[in-house]
């Protein structure tokens, strides 16, 4: 980096003019040459991360300009990434003379990221530069999707929508106005909006993401996500690519390392040889839908050989209802308990597993053996793949935690704990009571045990003509591109009868936004106010979402009154927006709204965004003091802290078994215990359990521990599943014809540089990753003749769609994969968006259901103000391949399972990449076909589901009320 004398060859380089002369005498002038600089003197500019002391007015050389000296001077503020649910922690630097952001860099003040960040978090300033992201509120003219939008105002918006929410709930049409995520992220804040509004109106993407995972879990311990503690893990098993590509991945993939660089062992089950396979020490290809047989091998083996942590099976799981329900002939004696479980399992030796999955058996008993030795640090995680994927996926999240169970795991130092134990949960102001409101377009009858709203088949609900949707927000949500059968979501969003007034809250132009009536822009990660807390590892934080050029604004002494008054153009906020939208709604508060918007320091006045975050971290602990030790006074303190740093450890790592904490004396105050189940209840509800004589916390299940066997199932009219099982998934190869050329396609895996729908606006991303090829092995393709780069036609049970053939070993033989991130399109007509990614397409219906899309041109260059944009050199966007999907609901849990059963041809004349057909018929013909596999509510005492189980915005549970059904239905 220092100052050195040019060599001989770039002399004469520079004699001919072929490089610059950067020695000619003059040009090292010491105020201009950054090559004076030793590079001890370099790396002093450059701090690892720049001190919070200097952050108002930091100094860098512009690197792009090398080896001229040029100082660039910043304000940086801290925000959080919003391209996955990580939320890894951002710093936004500023430049002072244009207050324009140039770049991100990571928040070494982040707990969960540390510092550290993946590509998609520095990516964000593609996102806010992007030459084709929306600036203003715009209004659709004339038919809806026909791609004609004018610009409005806010208050035209804001105004018109309020008036039609407030006419719905006044003719008590409360279940016509939902409100629909993709991409969470404001911790309690919409069940603060809607439940303030009285209605039973959220709708989430999770029965297409993590609901099955999410079921398995909760029937085990009554908490519905794993939190690994890797770092401090010896045996590491993950069912899926989480290192590199998954579930929090970044803070995830760093504490995996750790753990193996402190000797634990990783090993990965996934059909690909996925980023995270190939640095495990072992990789289980097992067939997909298969995991369960896998586990409950293991599980034998490690009940077998005695290397199950007795003292916890003993004491925290409920082998004494077990013994009672299933072997009533037995007396309840442990040693009958673990001979019982032993004959249960007893075809699942590793041979059947090995035959079923094609894992080798001394690989299962290998890990196995490892698992038990491991004893209470294993640590294991999954969370869509398997159980996002198979016909009773939620088997394998169950048989994955039986192990955790096995070995005592739950919740200790290097286990698995639950989420909640490492999730920070706010406190807001005037908070609302819950719904009175039950939505069946959400949760209908037919999945009582539904862990999320069955989004998935809204469109098929509202064409069979169980309801409508009167006014429906999507946010940052694109189910036409997104989820399966995206044309019987395009039939129905473009039919004004299924969906009344339909908004898209979104920061790019989606498939979805299309055919919408407003598209309103709102904030990327550097132009919104949220709060984030995920279960990263085995401690607790806050990080605080905030938009920095607001924020750098105050700082300057010239603070705005709204976000979109210093984001670009009039890009907004949801947060804001909802506070506005609610105030209008209710414009004198004879509704009862307008009461829960009201500021907690200025009776009577609205709240601002300020004091809605104040309100919620000054009652975070310890954050107060830590504000009040770093100088900051007044009544805002702990909202100074959070706008410095961006985020707040609450604990540090002393959430491990919160089961076994003591309840108090005050708590079993007027308290009774089960003589029968030691279980302890309070004013009717179970508050805890004795355990050795102590009145501890336990778990929130009918029983207060792990619960092996679940009575739940019973009740619920599934018997046969009240103890882990496998279950043979829809694509188990005896349910495909070999000779037909069946496969089962794995279309679920991440590329670790994508983000779902919002890869298409950050260029350096796309540059990347732009295609989504079909991954088969050499031995596969050799019996189709196929090469890579040949084109495949892939027919689904409702139609098809052509791709290109990746020839890999990588892919376990039989089985085909597909990513699904890749193939976004827009037609002709469509407002000009995500032009690094998308295809222009043309689109045709039959007017019958049958439905025909083909590319019309590839990725191209474009003129913009972004020089960039005329050096794209790829042409391939990829192919939609989830919109030839049909639903898959599973019977049990609602997950959507994607595994889908395909025949593979090659394509015939005149038959192009990118083509895809599908026929919406067929597509609720199935849909009809796997909900008549339901097993409807009513349960016991007429409810609608478990009310152990827990249920995003929980309505009412008085007796008597919408938790129950009346007993005229």
């Amino acid at each position: 980096m220092g100052y050195k004398k040019p060599s001989f060859i770039e002399g004469i380089a520079e004699k001919l003019g072929i490089i610059p002369n950067l020695h000619k005498e003059g040009y090292q002038e010491f105020d201009q040459d950054m090559r004076h600089f030793t590079d001890e003197e370099v790396a002093q500019m450059y701090e690892n991360f720049p001190p919070p002391e200097k952050w108002d007015n930091w100094v860098e050389y512009n690197p792009k300009v090398w080896p001229k000296k040029e100082k660039k001077t910043y304000q940086i503020v801290p925000t959080t990434c919003f391209n996955c649910e990580s939320a890894c922690g951002l710093t936004a630097f500023i430049d002072k003379e244009t207050q324009e952001v140039k770049k991100f860099e990571g928040n070494p003040y982040h707990p969960g990221s540390r510092g550290r960040n993946c590509a998609k978090g520095p990516a964000t300033i593609n996102q806010i530069t992007d030459p084709d992201r929306i600036l203003f509120p715009l209004k659709r003219k004339g038919k809806r999707g026909d791609g004609e939008w004018e610009r409005v105002t806010w208050d035209n918006a804001l105004d018109t929508i309020a008036a039609r929410i407030r006419k719905a709930l006044k003719e008590n049409r409360q279940n016509e106005i939902a409100y629909h995520v993709g991409r969470p992220g404001h911790e309690k804040f919409m069940n603060w909006i809607l439940q303030g509004w009285g209605i039973d109106g959220h709708n989430s993407h999770t029965n297409i993401c993590s609901s099955g995972a999410r079921f398995g879990y909760n029937l085990w311990y009554g908490y519905d996500r794993p939190s690994p503690d890797h770092a401090e893990a010896k045996f590491i098993l993950l069912v899926s690519a989480h290192l590199e590509s998954g579930h929090y991945f970044n803070p995830h993939a760093q504490r995996i390392i750790e753990g193996k660089m402190k000797g634990a062992k990783l090993a990965t089950m996934d059909p690909r040889l996925s980023n995270t396979a190939s640095m495990s020490d072992y990789w289980l290809p097992s067939y997909p839908g298969t995991e369960a047989a896998v586990l409950l091998a293991m599980a034998l083996y490690i009940l077998q050989n005695n290397l199950y942590n007795r003292p916890y099976l003993e004491n925290w799981t409920n082998w004494q209802e077990y013994l009672k329900a299933r072997h009533s002939d037995k007396e309840v004696t442990f040693e009958n308990y673990i001979a019982a479980m032993i004959d249960e399992y007893k075809e699942f030796t590793p041979e059947y597993a090995e035959k079923e999955s094609g894992v080798k058996a001394e690989m299962i008993v290998e890990i196995a053996q490892k698992i038990g030795e491991a004893g209470e640090r294993f640590a294991s995680h999954n969370w869509r793949a398997a159980g996002a994927s198979n016909l009773g996926g939620w088997a394998v999240a169950r048989c994955l935690h039986f192990l955790t169970a096995l070995t005592g795991a739950v919740g200790a130092k290097g286990g698995t704990s639950p989420n909640s134990w490492n999730k920070f949960k706010p406190t807001q102001p005037n908070p609302p009571k819950p719904q009175k409101f039950w939505n069946e377009l959400h949760f209908p009858k037919e999945y009582p045990l539904a862990f999320f709203e069955m989004s998935q088949l809204l469109p098929h609900f509202l064409k069979e003509g169980r309801g409508k949707m009167d006014v429906y927000f999507t946010r940052v949500f694109n189910p036409v591109w997104t989820y399966p059968d995206g044309f019987t979501w395009m039939e129905m969003l473009a039919d004004e009868t299924k969906f009344g007034l339909h908004t898209a809250l979104t920061p790019t132009w989606n498939e979805t936004a299309f055919y919408a009536d407003f598209v309103l822009p709102m904030g990327l990660a550097s132009e919104r106010h949220d709060l984030n807390s995920y279960a990263t590892h085995g401690g607790t934080w806050i990080a605080f979402r905030q938009p920095v050029l607001r924020e750098a604004a105050r700082r300057n002494g010239k603070p705005v009154e709204f976000t979109y008054q210093s984001n670009p153009g009039e890009v907004w906020e949801e947060d804001e927006f909802w506070i506005e939208l609610s105030w209008r709604i209710d414009p004198d508060g004879s509704m009862g709204i307008r009461k829960h918007f009201e500021s907690p320091y200025r009776p009577g006045e609205k709240i601002t965004i300020d004091e809605y975050y104040q309100y919620i971290f000054e009652r975070v602990k310890g954050l107060n003091e830590k504000a009040k030790a770093d100088g900051f006074i007044g009544q805002f303190a702990a909202l100074e802290y959070m706008k410095k740093y961006g985020a707040f450890e609450i604990e540090k790592g002393e959430s491990y078994k919160v089961n076994e904490n003591e309840l108090s004396a005050e708590q079993l105050k007027g308290s009774i215990t089960d003589p029968e189940t030691d279980v302890i209840s309070k004013d009717g509800k179970a508050i805890g359990v004795m355990v050795n004589g102590k009145a501890v916390v336990g778990f929130p299940t009918p029983s207060r521990k792990n619960e092996f066997y679940s009575q739940t199932m019973v009740d619920w009219k599934w018997p046969e599943y009240a103890t882990p099982k496998y279950i043979k998934s829809h694509i188990h190869n005896d349910n495909l014809d070999k000779s037909k050329g069946e496969y089962v396609l794995v279309p679920t895996f991440r590329l670790p540089t994508l983000i779902h729908t919002r890869s298409g606006n950050a260029k350096w991303l796309v540059e990347i990753s732009n295609r989504n090829p079909i991954w088969m092995h050499p031995d596969d393709a050799a019996k189709w003749n196929f090469k890579t780069g040949d084109l495949v036609k892939m027919n689904t049970d409702i139609g098809y769609f052509i791709d290109k053939v990746w020839v890999t070993q990588s892919m376990k033989p039989g089985v085909v994969a597909c990513s699904h991130h890749i193939g976004r399109w827009r037609r002709p007509q469509d407002k000009i968006g995500n032009r690094w990614a998308t295809n222009t397409v043309n689109i045709e219906g039959d007017g019958k259901g049958g439905w025909k899309m083909n590319t019309i041109s590839g990725v191209k260059p474009f003129e913009s103000d972004d020089k960039d944009s005329k050096r794209i050199f790829w042409k391939d966007g990829g192919v939609h391949q989830n919109i030839t999907h049909a639903v898959h609901p599973d019977p049990i849990s609602g997950m959507h399972c994607w595994h889908q059963r395909v025949r593979i041809e090659k394509p015939k004349q005149g038959e192009n990449y990118g083509d895809i057909f599908v026929d919406t018929n067929k597509s609720h013909e199935i849909y009809k076909k796997w909900i008549a596999m339901t097993r409807p509510a009513p349960g016991p005492n007429g409810e609608r589901r478990p009310l152990w189980f827990n249920r995003a915005f929980t309505p009412d549970k008085s007796p008597g009320g919408c938790y129950y059904i009346p007993k005229e239905e």
